[in-house]
């Protein structure tokens, strides 16, 4: 039985969640490698501060040096609000989440984002396709 556009199988509801959940431990681990893995090849990265990735290994290189850099001892969170089918094998899945500051137990306003994630199911995995925040404060 073909799903329509508007339905998603629960099965893959479920493997939808989980990507936001393999960002998450990609970044607690500070782990560039792993982050990256979780796009496809042309998979693209568009963070605020004029940040435009294109690729797997143009996201590997940046968060790499990211984990090394600014981002050191921080964690990320992301609690999908909405997953939307756009098609066979592709689906559109927003969070609402942001960078815990090393220390911080609970998300700040300053750093809470609303970010949308285009995924490509590729096989029996889905992966990110494009990327993008907006942050959620006005400031």
């Amino acid at each position: 039985m073909a799903s329509s556009p508007t339905a998603v199988a629960t099965d893959d509801a479920t493997a939808l969640a989980e990507v936001p959940k393999r960002i998450i431990a990609a970044w607690a681990a500070n782990d560039g490698d792993a982050f990256a893995e979780v796009f496809t090849e042309d998979g693209s990265l568009i963070l605020p501060g004029d940040i435009y990735l294109t690729s797997r290994e143009q996201i590997r290189s940046f968060m790499t040096a990211a984990y090394a850099g600014p981002y050191r001892g921080s964690r990320v969170t992301g609690t999908p609000i909405g997953i939307k089918p756009l098609g066979p094998g592709l689906a559109l899945v927003i969070t609402r989440g942001g960078v815990l500051a090393p220390g911080e137990t609970e998300l700040s306003d300053e750093r809470a984002v609303r970010a949308s994630w285009l995924l490509a199911k590729q096989g029996d995995t889905w992966l990110i396709t494009a990327y993008q925040n907006t942050p959620i404060s006005a400031s």
